[in-house]
């Protein structure tokens, strides 16, 4: 990212800041629920075999479950004479129903698991790809922390729910529809008594678990508040015992803490009641069927087996009730979910197509007249006209926010000009495809990105063909082959945590070998020594003076001993270009130059 962008965005992706807070936000609803779920569904018509199964398993297990009881209130009624039969086989066969009922439940807890995986895989692949193919822009103007949020949360919302919630759902209303019709066919007059009771369960289910979605929102709301105070407290410990802020951070911390405890014992106490609750109403039920019921037997409306399947229907009706209202709300969260995620997925691609670079060795840039905003309003570079010759160094100097990075991101194409042009031997770098544009263009940053892999993996990054004799060499003229020996596996040794086991001076030389090793037309350096000592720097600068031999260079420094030899300064100052021309002779004119340089560089003379 830019440096100016950076200033713009610096409360936006503060590293643990926006992830601990998007981490533990619940999700909001979804804006298009319609075309969410219809856009959901594509995902399953792709394991639609697997779907039918697990629907075919539903139905049949919802059918076993509703047509047991029955079998218990025939077995009821055998016991008490009042209907003929053989109670043996009568429960045998409820037997059988009620392994069948479980074998259903269990297959169809093995297919949901492999569909959920299926369709999260899937899910999580494109948009892994798509990210691979967004411009630079849009991960510079989104936090860090959300987009990793709907790869990650979000994503893992929707394979919950799908595993979970959906076959409870059509389990649910299956059973519902189901229970009520065989209740009603038994006795229509209990069948209404009995759904009294369940309106009662409903009315308490939506009251208590409003408190509990409340106090836990609250509750998660906090929990990222008190980790985010924990984690900054720990990265910034210094910084904390510096400015002796240790008893106001830990009063922080407390306040937090106290208010976490309080949201967490009323979610508990809430989520506690919830269960006793759905007890007592569901004995209230009972004692409404048994007490009517036996009336109803007596007046010879019903049987005692029919009182006896009243009870288990009334059970089995109140259960899925409350898991519909459990499931409506993770339905909710997990098509929120979706909704974000495709809002990835529809984002335009970076435009791939162009023609090549020409084949040459020389590599003239030209910018003319080029003007640029990030905003589209406030401009970051004005009228910028340079010509960088072929094989010459160019080096950019200015204070922060006067436009060097940005250049370097026009010239990479990350950022699209707003008017002018920048060209390549005079092909304008517009008409290139941009892959074209960047295989012949090397780049070190001021901040190292190194990769989980092995230091050769690494320095091949850009040159996956590069041979064991230019490793050796590009790790010569960095200055790094002495370190990389010492390494435990050498070029075999793996960086752990993006190079979090070798120093950040090391990091640097590896980023340098390994666009040396890019053998690249083109090589642009952005404050690429900037935690390199004096001593290590110049031996690089040697050895950069080699490397560049026969390529362009563009230089973004502020140390002098990177800047003092290059061909050409180009002094910048609010994205113009106030003064021109080397070293010396930007000295004599004793302008802006000569006060970066007394204010700045002469610190850093050798």
């Amino acid at each position: 990212m830019s440096k100016e962008l950076d200033q713009k965005m610096v409360n936006r992706n503060i590293p643990g800041m926006m992830n601990r807070n998007e981490r533990f936000v619940e999700a909001e609803h979804a804006e298009n629920v319609g075309a969410t779920l219809r856009r959901i569904i594509t995902y399953f018509l792709h394991e639609k075999k697997l779907v039918i199964f697990m629907l075919a398993l539903v139905v049949f297990g919802t059918l076993c479950g509703i047509y047991a009881p029955s079998l218990q209130s025939r077995a009821v009624d055998i016991i008490a004479g009042e209907r003929t039969g053989v109670l043996s086989h009568t429960l045998l066969f409820m037997l059988s129903v009620y392994l069948l009922y479980s074998a259903c439940s269990l297959l169809q807890g093995l297919f949901s698991a492999r569909i959920s995986q299926n369709v999260v895989k899937r899910m999580r692949e494109e948009l892994f790809g798509k990210i691979m193919e967004l411009p630079v822009r849009y991960l510079d103007t989104h936090s860090h922390g959300d987009v990793m949020s709907r790869m990650t949360n979000d994503i893992e919302n929707i394979s919950t729910t799908v595993s979970q919630s959906l076959p409870s759902l059509f389990s649910g209303v299956l059973t519902v529809i189901g229970t009520v019709a065989i209740m009603l066919w038994y006795c229509w007059q209990l069948a209404f008594l009995s759904l009294a009771s369940v309106l009662l369960t409903v009315m308490a289910t939506k009251i208590l678990s409003g408190r509990v979605r409340k106090f836990s929102r609250q509750r998660q709301m906090l929990l990222g508040q008190l980790n985010g105070t924990v984690e900054e407290m720990v990265s910034g410990y210094r910084t904390v015992v510096a400015y002796n802020h240790q008893n106001i951070t830990t009063d922080d911390f407390c306040s937090t803490a106290d208010s976490l405890t309080k949201a967490g014992i009323k979610t508990d106490v809430f989520s506690g009641v919830m269960g006793p609750v759905m007890n007592c109403i569901g004995n209230i039920g009972f004692v409404i069927i048994a007490a009517f019921g036996g009336y109803f037997s007596v007046k010879g409306l019903i049987s005692v087996g029919v009182i006896s399947a009243f009870i288990v229907y009334a059970k089995q009706f109140s259960r899925p009730i409350n898991e519909i209202a459990q499931v409506y709300g993770q339905l909710q969260t997990a098509i929120a979910g979706a909704e974000r995620v495709f809002a990835v997925l529809n984002e335009e691609d970076e435009d791939k197509s162009g023609e090549e670079l020409t084949k040459e060795e020389n590599a003239a840039i030209t910018f003319r007249n080029v003007r640029f905003s990030y905003d589209g309003e406030n401009p970051v570079i004005k009228k910028f006209t340079l010509t960088v010759p072929t094989g010459k160094k160019v080096a950019l100097v200015g204070a922060t926010g006067s436009g060097k990075t940005t250049i370097v991101n026009l010239l990479m194409r990350f950022y699209e000009t707003d008017s002018g042009e920048i060209c390549i031997n005079k092909q304008n770098i517009q008409d290139v495809a941009r892959g074209s544009l960047r295989q012949n263009v090397a780049i070190v940053l001021q901040d190292t990105v190194l990769f989980s892999n092995t230091v050769r993996s690494n320095l091949k990054y850009g040159n996956d063909a590069a041979t064991t004799e230019q490793l050796s060499a590009a790790v010569e003229m960095s200055q790094c082959r002495e370190m990389i020996e010492l390494l435990p596996q050498g070029y075999d040794t793996v960086l752990t945590g993006s190079g979090s086991n070798i120093s950040q001076g090391q990091r640097q030389l590896l980023a340098i070998a390994r666009a040396f090793v890019a053998d690249p037309r083109i090589l642009i350096l952005d404050e690429a020594t900037s935690n390199v000592d004096t001593r290590t720097e110049k031996a690089i600068q040697d050895a950069m003076q080699r490397i560049m031999q026969g390529r362009t260079s563009i230089v973004i420094a502020h140390r002098l001993s990177t800047i003092r030899d290059s061909d050409l300064i180009v002094v910048m100052d609010h994205g113009e270009i106030v003064e021109s021309g080397n070293h010396e002779a930007l000295l004599e004119k004793k302008g802006k130059y000569y006060e970066l340089y007394m204010t700045q560089y002469a610190g850093f003379a050798i």
